[in-house]
């Protein structure tokens, strides 16, 4: 595909962050959401009149139809491996909520499947494409910090207080390790795109203020083979915060998030290298959210290469899989 062509998509699981992301490509150059895919009737009643979409009740409607060029998975994460292989036998485009899987054998099929099909994959870790990430991530590479030593990172929400007792995002069998599920591995993620492959994790999980079965407090370290480490937290109680700081040889850099993501409203950034003075600076607020989906329509389109590779996804996944391993066990285990 390619030229000035809209990308097609369906956005499959029309709840909270389906419904959020379909709001937010109302206005794409890029994108279309040509139709809204939800299972409960009075849901798809109710979101198809909100949002204006055309609206159907099963995946394989996505998937059959020649109006449709790619998927927006944003289901519970044990069904992506499957949804991901059958949309790519299916010739679609995937672009899959987080995490992409919950095991690397998932992972695995998944990824294949999707290169076999020769099609293209996009992951929503929406926090890359955040202005003040991509800085940092810049002044990592041009070695202003000096060496990274330490990543540091919190992502707390409490919106899921509101939530009735069987909803699928506090489940552990559907979402496990609800606080890494949920915000963690966001911060998984942007670690690994700084301080590259992790190779040990030990990670403490804990249910200290809910009654939430996947837990609601987290805290990870992972040690990477460069020998940083990476110390990350999440609650799933505590009113919005999100943090992230690198410390190097030479310096440092801390953003910190003004709102969460479906609503951004601009980062602070304080940094310091040996021998200055600490200076600030503000963000403004950037759609980071859609600018993920446009990159991922821009290589759909056959333009720029999508920046998250199959391999960082695929890794990801690996980091994940091992720190619910390790928030089981107690132990320090391996990626």
């Amino acid at each position: 595909m390619s030229g000035s062509h809209k990308v097609r998509v369906a956005v499959v699981g029309m709840g909270w962050w389906g419904t959020t992301i379909a709001a937010s490509l109302s206005d794409s150059k890029w994108i279309e959401v040509a139709l809204g895919v939800e299972p409960d009737d009075a849901r798809r009643v109710e979101v198809g009149d909100r949002l204006g979409i055309a609206m159907a009740s099963s995946y394989e409607a996505a998937l059959s139809s020649p109006d449709v060029d790619a998927v927006v998975l944003c289901t519970p994460h044990p069904m992506h491996a499957d949804q991901v292989i059958s949309a790519a036998r299916a010739g679609k485009h995937v672009f899959c909520e987080k995490p992409f899987t919950v095991t690397s054998a998932e992972a695995r099929a998944a990824l294949g499947a999707v290169a076999e099909a020769g099609v293209q994959v996009g992951i929503g870790h929406e926090r890359r494409f955040e202005p003040a990430v991509q800085e940092l991530q810049q002044r990592v590479r041009d070695g202003e910090l000096g060496v990274p030593l330490i990543f540091e990172g919190n992502f707390s929400q409490d919106k899921f207080l509101d939530l009735p007792p069987d909803n699928w995002r506090l489940s552990n069998e559907l979402a496990p390790v609800g606080p890494l599920s949920a915000t963690g591995i966001h911060l998984v993620d942007l670690a690994i795109s700084i301080l590259g492959r992790p190779v040990s994790v030990w990670a403490r999980l804990a249910t200290l203020a809910t009654a939430f079965a996947n837990g609601d407090t987290l805290s990870v370290t992972l040690g990477f083979e460069s020998g940083a480490t990476a110390t990350i937290s999440a609650s799933l109680t505590t009113p919005f915060v999100g943090r992230v700081c690198v410390m190097g040889s030479t310096g440092w850099a801390e953003i910190r998030d003004r709102a969460h993501p479906e609503n951004p409203q601009g980062w602070d950034v304080a940094s310091c290298v040996r021998g200055g003075e600490v200076a600030t600076r503000h963000h403004p607020p950037f759609p980071s959210v859609r600018e993920n989906l446009e990159r991922f329509a821009e290589s759909v389109r056959g333009g720029e290469p999508y920046p998250v590779s199959p391999e960082q996804i695929a890794l990801n996944v690996a980091t994940f899989e091992a720190i619910v391993r390790s928030a089981a066990s107690g132990n320090l285990e391996r990626i």
